[in-house]
């Protein structure tokens, strides 16, 4: 079967993976994005523990996909839950490192002038300093979600949805006419989810960056 009339006749399938795939990247990267924000709020402002916030997702990232979805396994089953724990975990640092980025970059002036008006602490984050670091924040998951995509894949190692399963279905099919098909169309669903959902975070980080400093 040609590629093309593979596509056609699996065309219900390969849709419905490929929206597990976009919504399992979502949901890890939204559960990273509240947990970083919050680790970067915490320490930005003070040295030690602003590089430990670092130090300890980039040793996330840094850990081989096979063997921490494997570690995951024994805690946490197969499935959906072992994959979202990973993928949170791959996302972390680029969201935690823009976030402290974009909050030391913000204007003390302008801070300083804040506090003089009589605004507290969590008022000026939450008014002046997290808007003003918006787009740096954003940037940064954008690229926890294009690394998401791709990881996300092997999350069919354990069970996880996605288009993964027409990946790994497709390698265990060396040989076989289909194999090709398989892996193909699993390829090109990925990457069609990461342009999609890319522009989407940057439609999206437009329209909720204040208006005064967009660019």
């Amino acid at each position: 079967m040609s590629f093309p009339a593979y596509l056609r006749a699996n065309s219900a399938m390969l849709l419905r993976m490929t929206v597990q795939h976009a919504l399992l990247v979502l949901i890890s990267v939204g559960i990273a994005a509240v947990i970083g924000i919050v680790v970067a709020v915490v320490t930005y402002q003070t040295e030690a523990p602003r590089k430990a916030a670092v130090g300890v997702a980039g040793v996330f990232l840094t850990l081989p996909s096979f063997a921490l979805f494997g570690l995951l396994i024994a805690p946490l089953g197969l499935g959906f839950t072992p994959a979202v724990v990973a993928l949170a975990m791959y996302a972390l640092l680029p969201i935690v490192r823009n976030t402290i980025t974009g909050l030391r970059a913000v204007d003390s002036s302008v801070t300083e002038s804040a506090r003089g008006m009589g605004m507290g602490r969590w008022r000026r984050l939450l008014r002046i300093e997290l808007p003003l670091a918006w787009p740096v924040i954003m940037t940064g998951i954008r690229v926890a979600t294009l690394i998401d995509v791709g990881i996300a894949a092997i999350a069919a190692y354990v069970g996880g949805p996605g288009l993964g399963q027409q990946i790994f279905s497709g390698l265990d099919r060396i040989g076989f006419p289909v194999a090709v098909n398989l892996a193909l169309s699993g390829t090109l669903g990925v990457i069609a989810v990461a342009i999609v959902l890319d522009v989407a975070f940057l439609i999206l980080g437009k329209f909720t960056t204040a208006r005064g400093i967009r660019g």
